[in-house]
């Protein structure tokens, strides 16, 4: 647009509505010494008021106007004067601003009080930091014409985000001591309903039943809740991932506002890479709860292929033992260096809050993670100093899926993945890998599609792969499931989105997460919890391909008794279909249904194998072979009569009653038996700190600091009184 330097040749502007806004005038681009280049338009006088008004009503950002500042001039006061010289200016600020009395924010750095102005926002709790201004001058050249100057027209604060008015999630109205005491579990409880599409009559009945836990049922609760649902609604409707038109722009915004919800955040330059780590007060709260003592997870590398930057999640695993995501980390950078900055920093933000917090293991799908600041080290000790564990889930989902892909007939499928799972059980087995590898590339030759694919992206990196899952034990059927059930649900949820170049936006991403994904396992977990929601609990519980496997009966599965090629499984909702698993008691085991085709670990294989367990026909699964090759090398007996030989009978006898305790708990019906039979462990009483009571040394140390603490303010005392005196005798002098 166009910058004029004189306002001679702007159009005065007369509305004919009784009240108008800025919309209804066509704004010039205006530049001088004084207010630089900023929206300008002519009006007549006396329409300011009519101006002042419409700006007020406001729909989307409801405010009145104060006046920040004015003066004025008389009449001939001046010899000389510019077209924009003013006989009266005032700057009219939003009745939410310039302070910022909110979370974090702070008044004027040029004021130390609020300004007692007779039509500011009701109370100083209101005050949100809005920086909408404008300035308007009664022209000293022609009296009969004001010159407006919108300086800001957006309701936002300093760092560019809606700050009070229906747009604003956090917005503080001269209403809110009437509204109910709405606590952030109901707060949740209703956003998540909304994110999930419950119709608005179910979530409003939902949220008042909520309210009334706090406050006594009644007409004027009622229809401030529905209010606040409608409110709420038409904010998520609105709301939107781009907050700048910037992608970079965008999410610093983002961080800068949601401070609480990042615990580490290192912007792309030319020497550091772009590290965003997003944990919510909740996931926190649940990795605390779940991880203690217990197994995390992570699913590494989600959209490395379509995504601007892959996905990182760590998952904990519940009461149900279903992956649940407990912290987000969005980068592509895999390096030791910036892998120890992000996870360094999670850990103390937990251990801030539980100082005895740890993890017993760490299971990882990919070895190509830097696995350094996870395992126990000298250098890496203040991190996470746990064993590490791999999961097949990622090498297996993709083995399968491509075999389908790229192999038309269903015997090659079923031949060329059962090669594939020779490959692995060939590393317990004591064979050469890369004998069966050979072996498969010259029996299928003619599956050009499928050999191409695996030379080109497997070879060069088989090797690294067999390494590291011989190296490290191998995590159970189970949690591969919960980690694959995870991945499937997030893809839903991430790819399902007509968006036009969404997915190269991390604002986009960032949204998807913190909202649909976090408020889906956050009404999961309630529902499961709470017993609220019977069918979203339900459909929860069964959310895994293990619970579903459980759910089978054991006369539903029969099996080849001649070769042990297949099994046959009896469908539970069509009671006449059969599904046919080949290769069972395999983890490369491959079935005919559906959920199958498409790559996933079904129900039907978890159940088959899990009754192939107790038959010695069978092959055990690879995480026992694992499990097997880690108790052989404790118990392998070293030097005789050596340390050595002392150290490893200690670790597995510890072992042996740690797993004996633990398959006694499982399987026992009755918790108390068990701990019945358990020693008792007296515990020292704790001496109580300088927190509280101080021991003798610190009491002494305080005692001598009061001390020198009491000499010093009573020489103040002393000194203040000799001024006093002073000022006294110059007085009468």
């Amino acid at each position: 647009m166009e910058i004029k330097y004189s306002i001679d040749d702007l159009p005065v502007q007369d509305p004919p509505t009784e009240e108008f806004t800025a919309s209804d005038l066509t704004w010039t681009k205006y530049g001088s010494s004084e207010h630089h280049v900023d929206d300008v338009a002519l009006v007549p006088y006396d329409r300011v008021d009519a101006f002042i008004g419409g700006e007020c009503s406001n729909p989307e950002h409801p405010t009145r106007f104060h006046i920040e500042r004015g003066r004025k001039r008389e009449r001939g006061s001046l010899k000389e004067c510019k077209s924009d010289e003013y006989l009266l200016y005032r700057l009219y600020w939003c009745s939410f601003g310039p302070e910022n009395y909110g979370e974090g924010g702070s008044i004027l750095p040029s004021r130390r009080y609020r300004l007692n102005t007779r039509n500011r926002a009701a109370r100083p709790q209101s005050m949100r930091g809005c920086t909408c201004h404008f300035a308007i001058k009664r022209l000293y050249a022609r009296p009969s014409i004001a010159l407006i100057i919108y300086h800001e027209r957006r309701h936002v604060n300093k760092s560019g985000f809606i700050c009070h008015g229906p747009l604003d999630r956090d917005a503080i109205g001269p209403g809110a001591k009437k509204v109910p005491y709405i606590c952030s579990e109901i707060q949740q409880q209703t956003m998540s309903l909304i994110y999930l599409g419950i119709p608005e009559e179910n979530v409003l009945q939902t949220h008042i039943e909520g309210v009334q836990r706090y406050c006594d049922p009644n007409a004027s609760v009622n229809s401030l809740a529905s209010q606040y649902v409608q409110k709420l609604g038409m904010i998520i409707k609105r709301s939107t991932h781009e907050l700048d038109l910037d992608d970079q722009a965008s999410i610093r915004m983002w961080v800068e506002k949601n401070k609480k919800s990042v615990f580490f955040y290192q912007d792309s330059s030319e020497t550091d890479p772009f590290i965003l780590g997003i944990q919510t007060e909740w996931q926190l709260q649940q990795m605390i709860r779940f991880c203690h003592q217990s197994i995390l997870a992570c699913d590494s590398s989600f959209g490395i292929s379509k995504l601007k930057y892959p996905l990182y999640t760590l998952l904990a695993f519940d009461s149900r033992h279903h992956a649940l995501p407990v912290a987000w980390v969005i980068t592509r950078t895999i390096t030791k260096q910036d892998v120890s900055k992000w996870m360094k920093a999670l850990v103390d933000r937990i251990r801030a809050v539980d100082s005895v917090w740890n993890i017993y293991g760490f299971i990882i799908d990919d070895p190509a993670l830097e696995i350094d600041p996870i395992r126990q080290s000298v250098f890496y000790r203040e991190i996470f100093c746990c064993p590490i564990l791999f999961s097949l889930w990622r090498i297996r989902r993709s083995w399968l899926k491509n075999v389908i892909k790229k192999c038309g007939h269903i015997e090659v499928q079923r031949e060329i993945y059962k090669r594939l799972g020779k490959i692995m059980y060939s590393i317990w087995t004591k064979e050469d890998p890369m004998d069966a590898m050979e072996e498969l590339f010259q029996d299928f030759i003619d599956q050009t599609a499928f050999i191409q694919y695996f030379k080109a992206f497997w070879v060069p990196k088989i090797e690294m792969w067999l390494g590291t899952i011989k190296c490290l034990p191998l995590a159970s059927q189970e949690s591969c499931g919960a980690i694959e059930g995870y991945h499937v649900k997030l893809k839903l949820k991430v790819y399902d989105d007509s968006h036009l170049g969404a997915l190269q936006r991390v604002d986009w991403l960032v949204h998807k997460l913190t909202t649909e994904l976090h408020s889906g396992y956050w009404l999961d977990l309630y529902a499961d919890e709470s017993g609220s929601f019977p069918s979203v609990k339900e459909e929860y519980i069964l959310s895994t391909s293990w619970h579903r496997a459980l759910q089978v009966p054991d006369d539903a599965v029969t099996f080849d008794d001649k070769e042990h090629l297949f099994a046959k499984v009896l469908s539970q909702k069509d009671g006449g279909q059969e599904r046919m698993v080949w290769n069972p008691g395999s983890e490369f085991a491959i079935c005919d249904c559906s959920w199958s085709m498409q790559g996933n670990l079904c129900k039907h294989i978890i159940k088959v194998n899990l009754l192939c367990q107790h038959k010695k026909e069978f092959l055990p699964s690879l995480s026992y072979l694992s499990f097997q090759e880690v108790l052989l090398n404790l118990w392998r007996k070293p030097m005789d009569d050596s340390l050595s030989l002392d150290l490893s009978m200690a670790w597995v006898a510890q072992m042996q009653d740690k797993i004996q305790r633990l398959v006694e708990l499982i399987t026992s019906g009755d918790i108390a038996k068990v701990t019945n039979k358990l020693p008792l462990k007296w515990i020292g009483r704790r001496e109580r700190t300088s927190v509280g009571k101080p021991t003798g040394s610190s009491t002494l140390s305080l005692r001598r600091t009061n001390k020198g603490g009491v000499q010093k303010k009573a020489a103040a005392r002393r000194k203040s009184r000799k001024r006093k005196r002073l000022s006294r005798i110059k007085s009468y002098s």
